[in-house]
C-alpha cells in the first residue's frame, strides 16, 4: 500500500510544481511536457514487462528492486541540476514504477486467502482516493513552503523516507511468490512497443518547437509500420511458444476491444486536461501553487465519492448507462468551464471554478471505477489477468499521447513572441481551445461505450461456478498466466481483481 500510494501521489504531485520548475531551471515548454510525459511513457512501456519479470524471478524481489530504484530516481529528480537531468530521472522513475506497481496486487493475491482479500482491496481503493486528493495539495504545500530554500525539489525528496521505510518493511513482511509455470519474457515485443511509441510521441512533442520538420512526419508515419510489425510478431509468438507480450485474441471480444478504445481515448483526454489546467491557473492567471492546489480539491472529492457510489449502487441497477452518463457529465462540466473562462477572463476565482470541477469530477468517478468490470465482463476467464494488465497499459499510453498532444492543442495557440501583458489572455484563450478538444474526445468515448455490455456480469472473469458461500476461487489459465478473482462475502459486497502474469491493474476490478 505504501508503494501504491507513493506512485499515485507522484503522478499528481508534479503538475502543480511545473511553473516553479520552469522558472527555477529555465526549462523549455518541451522539457516541461517531457517531465510528465516521460514518466507516463516509461511506466506504460514497462508495465507488462514488470509483471512478467515478477512471475519469473519472484514478486517480492522485483517489488524491492522497483521501490529501491524508484526512491533512487526520486533523489536524482530532487537534485537535478538542469532540465535534461530532470527529464532523464523522471523516465527512470517511470521505469522503476513499472517494476514496482504490478507486483502490488499480485503480492496481495499470493499472500491473502480469498475470504480476506475483499478487505485488502477495500483498503487499496481508499489509498487510490487518498492519493488523488493529497497529491496536488501536498505538491502545493511543499512548493509554497520552500523548505530549506529548495523550492520545488521537496516534491521528489519526500519519497526518500517513504521509499526507505517501504523497502525495510517489505523485506521483513512480504513473502516471496512466483507463478507456478512462468512465461518467457517477450523482449522483442517490449522493444517494438517502446520503439513505436517513441517514434510517435517524440516528434509530436517537439514538432512545434522545431518547426514541424519532415523527419518528424516520417517518424510518425513509420511508427504505424512498427505497430503493424508488433501485431505480426505477437501472432507468431502466440503460435510458437504461447507467451506473447500482448494477447491479441482478446481483441476478438467486442466489449474488450471497445473498452481498450475507451481507455486509450480517456487517457488522451486526461493527459491534455490536467497539464493544461495547471498551466492555465499558474502561468495564465498567475495563481500560487497553494491556490491552484486547493482549487482542485472539489474535483478530487467528487471523483472519490462518485466512484464509490457508481460501483456499489448505480452500476448494478443501470449498467452501461452509468458510464455513458459519466461521459456526458464530464462534457457538461467542460462546456461550463469554457463558458466561465470566457465570461470572467483573468478575473475568474476558485469558487467560480468549483461547479464545473464538481460536475467533471462526478462524471469521471462514474467512469473510472466500473470501467474495468465492464471491459472484462466478457473476457474468457483464463485471459482475465492479461486483459487487466493490457487495459492499464493502454490508458498509460493514452496519457503519454495526450501529454504529447498538448504542444498542438495548447502551445500551438500561444505565440513565442508574446509581450508579458498579453501572456495571461493568451493562456486563457489556449485553455478554452484545449477544453474543446477534450470535450470532443469525451464525445467519442460516449459513442464507443455503446459497444460495452449493457450490464456487466457480476463475476467479471466469467466464473459462474463459485461455491454457495461466495468465497471465490483462483483460476489458472492454460497459458500459465494465472488469473485470480475474489468474489466477496455472502452478502454480495465483495471486491475482485484480475491478476495474470503479475500484470495487475492499478485499480482493482470491483465486482458487486
Amino acid at each position: 500500500m505504501t508503494a501504491a500510494f507513493m506512485d499515485l501521489v507522484d503522478v499528481t504531485i508534479v503538475n502543480i510544481a511545473i511553473p516553479s520548475i520552469k522558472q527555477d531551471t529555465g526549462a523549455s515548454f518541451t522539457s516541461i511536457q517531457w517531465i510528465t510525459a516521460g514518466y507516463a511513457l516509461a511506466f506504460a512501456a514497462g508495465l507488462i514487462t514488470g509483471g512478467r519479470l515478477g512471475d519469473i524471478y519472484g514478486r517480492k524481489r522485483l517489488f524491492l528492486i522497483g521501490i529501491a530504484g524508484f526512491t533512487l530516481a526520486s533523489a536524482l529528480c530532487g537534485f537535478a541540476v538542469n532540465p535534461e537531468m530532470l527529464v532523464a530521472s523522471r523516465i527512470l522513475q517511470g521505469g522503476m514504477a513499472a517494476l514496482m506497481v504490478p507486483q502490488v496486487l499480485s503480492i496481495v493475491h499470493a499472500t491473502f486467502p480469498a475470504h480476506e482479500r475483499g478487505k485488502v482491496f477495500g483498503l487499496f481503493g481508499a489509498i487510490v482516493g487518498l492519493g488523488a486528493v493529497s497529491g496536488p495539495l501536498l505538491g502545493a504545500l511543499l512548493t509554497e513552503w520552500n523548505l530549506f530554500g529548495l523550492e520545488w525539489r521537496p516534491i521528489f525528496l519526500i519519497n526518500l523516507p517513504v521509499g526507505i521505510a517501504g523497502l525495510i518493511l517489505g523485506r521483513k513482511f512480504i513473502s516471496e511468490s512466483k507463478a507456478p509455470r512462468a512465461l518467457r519474457l517477450d523482449l522483442v515485443g517490449v522493444v517494438l512497443v517502446t520503439l513505436g511509441l517513441l517514434m510517435l510521441l517524440y516528434p509530436l512533442t517537439r514538432g512545434r518547437e522545431l518547426g514541424w520538420p519532415v523527419w518528424g512526419h516520417v517518424s510518425m508515419a513509420c511508427s504505424l509500420l512498427v505497430f503493424l510489425a508488433l501485431i505480426a510478431y505477437e501472432r507468431q509468438k502466440a503460435r510458437t511458444d504461447g507467451s506473447p507480450l500482448i494477447e491479441l485474441s482478446l481483441f476478438r471480444v467486442k466489449s474488450f476491444a471497445a473498452g481498450v478504445a475507451v481507455q486509450l481515448t480517456f487517457g488522451i483526454g486526461l493527459g491534455i486536461f490536467f497539464l493544461v489546467w495547471t498551466l492555465y491557473m499558474q502561468m495564465g492567471l498567475g495563481w500560487s501553487e497553494l491556490r491552484a492546489g486547493t482549487t482542485g480539491i472539489p474535483f478530487s472529492i467528487a471523483v472519490s465519492v462518485a466512484a464509490g457510489i457508481s460501483v456499489q449502487k448505480l452500476v448494478p441497477l443501470f449498467g452501461r448507462k452509468v458510464l455513458q452518463a459519466g461521459a456526458l457529465l464530464m462534457i457538461a462540466g467542460l462546456l461550463l468551464y469554457i463558458w466561465e473562462a470566457d465570461r470572467y477572463g483573468m478575473g475568474i476565482t476558485s469558487w467560480q471554478m468549483a461547479l464545473p470541477l464538481v460536475v467533471m469530477g462526478v462524471g469521471m468517478g462514474l467512469i473510472v471505477a466500473p470501467l474495468t468490470d465492464a471491459v472484462l465482463s466478457e473476457v474468457p476467464k483464463e485471459h482475465a489477468g492479461s486483459a487487466s494488465g493490457l487495459i492499464n497499459t493502454v490508458q498509460q499510453m493514452g496519457t503519454a499521447l495526450g501529454l504529447g498532444l498538448v504542444s498542438v492543442v495548447f502551445f500551438g495557440a500561444i505565440s513565442d513572441s508574446l509581450a508579458p501583458e498579453a501572456m495571461g489572455p493568451a493562456f486563457v484563450d489556449a485553455f478554452q481551445q484545449s477544453l474543446w478538444w477534450v470535450a470532443g474526445v469525451l464525445a467519442v468515448i460516449f459513442l464507443v461505450m455503446f459497444a460495452l455490455p449493457a450490464r456487466p456480469r457480476v463475476h467479471v472473469e466469467g466464473a459462474g461456478d463459485d461455491v454457495a458461500d461466495g468465497s471465490g476461487d483462483d483460476g489458472t489459465g492454460a497459458d500459465g498466466a494465472g488469473s485470480g478473482a475474489d468474489h466477496g462475502t455472502a452478502d454480495g459486497a465483495g471486491s475482485g481483481a484480475g491478476s495474470g502474469a503479475g500484470e495487475a491493474t492499478k485499480e482493482p476490478a470491483l465486482t458487486g
